[in-house]
């Protein structure tokens, strides 16, 4: 008896199905607190926008080109950063992002690795428009 074939609705994790099909995050924010884009050896391009109030991330939007993995990994970043000061927001990681989705395949990992660097580009964005605000009104 043969390997019974991957069933894409059953087989996935209901935090991977929820994380590759959600888009209420797909938004271009102009002037953000901070930006960051980063495009994947594969083409993929994942595009951040932060949003903060204060020291805390209040919103994370974006714009992906790209797979459904790579949607799933850009919304988990999303997920796992909003209300977390930016301090805390650097210690997301590849493996919580593959941990959270559960079942993100293997030979996808490379978009949870898309995600977060295109998200620590944000930060280091957010970081540098605190230290040169002005820096915001021409962005």
């Amino acid at each position: 008896m043969g390997e019974k074939p991957f069933d894409f609705w059953q087989d996935h994790s209901l935090h991977y199905l929820e994380m590759a099909f959600r888009t209420d995050r797909h938004e271009v924010v102009e002037r953000p607190d901070g930006h960051g884009q980063k495009t994947g050896e594969c083409g993929d391009t994942v595009e951040y926008f932060i949003t903060l109030r204060g020291d805390r991330i209040q919103w994370v939007n974006f714009v992906v080109h790209g797979c459904r993995n790579t949607n799933a990994c850009a919304n988990t970043v999303a997920h796992l950063a909003e209300g977390r000061t930016l301090a805390d927001a650097w210690e997301i990681t590849v493996e919580e992002i593959i941990d959270f989705l559960e079942t993100l395949p293997p030979e996808n990992h490379h978009c949870a690795e898309l995600a977060v660097g295109a998200f620590y580009l944000a930060l280091a964005s957010c970081r540098e428009r605190q230290r040169e605000p002005w820096k915001k009104l021409y962005s």
